[in-house]
């Protein structure tokens, strides 16, 4: 598993990890119990999902030593004026004493308060409490201000990416500032791109399945990623993509497939608390 170094105190991400979006609270601790069986040894899961519960005890149970598996969870958009007390809500769900690493889950800017609770996540990572803070949805504009206005800089941004959005504005930000970029719905949610007949040739020529082939693509650009399936073979396939590389000509094929279109919310109209 290759791991990824964050702006922080030289914490480490492990680059490919498990997503537990979607997946309900009585599932993913089976599921988290599953990729942990599988290798996985970094785990993404937030308040708004309804499942740290499911998640921690799947890690507490797991056998591993808890600072072998990285622990992602975010901060819901209405309780960015309770930033602190919603945090240790989420490490009392998830039974755990820190996670490694928490994430302001949108910015939410009608509201404008993510600058507030930033402020809150630093006083959290000076406390020891998340051992490296960052952001998910934000744009050039959020990034910026936030960075301006407080004394941390976000160790990633995890966003929508996959290979029909690539968000190369957004990697260029985040890797002109020292932030990683992670993507959520790596794989396009299922909403045709894996049908992609570019991705077919591909499939058939490295003897891998066309999300296989997606997940090798991000890791060769160098994001992190969290693909979310609840089907013990799929977790497994996922994650059995570290025994092949990508050709220089395969990468720019994938690359062309960008279309610009998003599957979920614009971060700067979402302003659901």
């Amino acid at each position: 598993m290759n791991s990824l170094m964050l702006n922080t105190d030289g914490v480490q991400i492990p680059q490919l990890g498990f997503g537990v979006w979607q997946i309900p609270g009585d599932e993913a601790e089976q599921a988290v119990r599953t990729a942990l069986e599988a290798g996985y040894r970094h785990i993404d899961t937030a308040a708004a999902y309804g499942n740290e519960e499911g998640v921690g005890r799947a890690v507490r149970d797991s056998g591993l030593p808890r600072e072998k598996v990285f622990v992602t969870t975010k901060l819901w958009n209405g309780d960015h004026g309770r930033a602190e007390q919603a945090f240790d809500e989420s490490l009392s769900r998830l039974g755990l004493d820190y996670v490694d690493l928490y994430l302001i889950h949108w910015p939410v800017p009608r509201q404008d308060a993510y600058v507030q609770a930033w402020r809150a996540f630093e006083k959290i990572y000076r406390d020891g409490r998340a051992r490296a803070i960052g952001v998910s949805n934000f744009t050039v504009r959020t990034l910026t201000r936030l960075m301006e206005e407080t004394d941390i800089t976000p160790s990633i941004n995890q966003i929508e990416l996959h290979p029909y959005l690539q968000q190369r504005e957004m990697r260029d930000f985040h890797e002109a500032n020292g932030i990683l970029t992670e993507a959520w719905s790596p794989l396009g949610q299922g909403r045709g791109l894996l049908g992609d007949p570019a991705l077919a040739v591909l499939s058939e020529k490295y003897g891998k399945t066309p999300a296989q082939i997606v997940l090798r693509w991000h890791l060769q650009l160098g994001n992190v990623v969290i693909p979310k399936s609840a089907t013990p073979a799929r977790i497994k396939e996922n994650i059995d993509v570290f025994d092949f590389i990508l050709d220089t000509e395969d990468m720019a094929a994938l690359g062309a497939l960008n279309q610009g279109k998003r599957l979920g919310p614009d971060p700067d109209t979402f302003n659901v608390a």
